[in-house]
């Protein structure tokens, strides 16, 4: 029998240990480890009011399945990844998202990226472990111009980091942006004249291939692009295209299109790439933040259920 309120069916141990430090206990969430396909996450929720996502896929047949299921809760922003949002609002079910936990871990991972990229961290380091002695750093950041495609909250963070280390920063948005010793241009200028893409856009069917081949292409050569945003956002195969013919002196990618990234997807041998599994948000206080208001959500629904 079904005693928590709610079930996190896709779970890990970095965040079951999350939610006890929280103060979460088994009457609250239960934990299931692993990552499910559509039947085995059909199983694992049926008979909880709330499910709680990390990235698994919450689609309608899941829904349909459980008839005591109330509530969704993704954790994160990007919802519109990983549960199908039109099918919870045709079945009057609210999906919970839990914003701003990540913002400057994101940042930072940014500016990580970049360094590790401009400096040819990663070549170096695999030259060093395999007996060599060789590298290639770009250059200096100072002075170098990069262009934010998006300034929300995380945007806004990788530009007073970027401004801190005296690089230009330039900035393309909807809205008027007014963060001190930023400029804001149209697309084409941002795109011809950075030195660095850094893509910071929500995920959206406005925002599904902004960064499309052409935009891309119109980026100077030898400039570098990062991604700690969405994959969806652009055109991956033209990204890896643009690092094997040299248009792209480097990218820093943290998100693709299919994660985990199959073992044997292109992007694993492209040249001068630096790559990380989608973790960006992870730092101890950003995991931190985002359980601790997770907890905060369950507990509130849970009171107003009246259980």
């Amino acid at each position: 029998m079904t005693t928590s309120f709610a079930v996190l069916a896709d779970s890990t141990d970095l965040l079951v240990e999350a939610f006890a430090r929280a103060g979460a206990d088994d009457s609250l969430v239960t934990h299931v480890l692993g990552q499910p396909d559509e039947p085995t996450m059909i199983a694992r929720v049926a008979g909880h009011a709330v499910i709680v996502v990390n990235e698994s896929r919450i689609s309608a047949a899941v829904m349909d399945s459980s008839p005591a299921l109330r509530q969704i809760l993704f954790l994160g922003t990007g919802a519109a990844n990983f549960v199908d949002l039109e099918a919870a609002a045709a079945r009057g079910i609210p999906v919970h998202t839990i914003k701003g936990y990540g913002d400057r871990a994101v940042a930072e991972h940014t500016l990580a990226l970049l360094f590790a990229v401009w400096r040819d961290i990663a070549a170096q380091d695999a030259s060093v472990r395999a007996g060599g002695w060789a590298g290639a750093p770009i250059g200096e950041l100072f002075g170098k111009t990069i262009g934010l495609i998006g300034v929300g909250a995380i945007g806004g963070e990788v530009a007073r980091l970027a401004l801190a280390l005296g690089m230009k920063v330039i900035v393309w948005a909807r809205r008027p942006v007014h963060i001190p010793g930023v400029e804001q241009v149209d697309l084409d200028t941002l795109l011809a004249q950075s030195d660095i893409v850094s893509p910071h856009l929500a995920y959206t069917a406005e925002t599904a291939g902004f960064l499309d081949a052409a935009r891309l292409r119109r980026m100077k050569r030898g400039a570098v692009f990062i991604n700690t945003a969405r994959a969806e956002l652009t055109d991956e195969a033209e990204v890896l295209a643009m690092l094997h013919d040299g248009h792209l002196a480097g990218a820093g990618l943290d998100v693709y299109s299919a994660e985990p990234l199959p073992a044997d997807h292109p992007l694993r041998n492209a040249p001068r790439a630096v790559l990380t599994p989608h973790t960006g948000w992870q730092s101890p206080e950003a995991v931190a933040r985002l359980i601790g208001r997770a907890v905060e959500i369950l507990v509130r629904e849970r009171a107003a259920a009246g259980l």
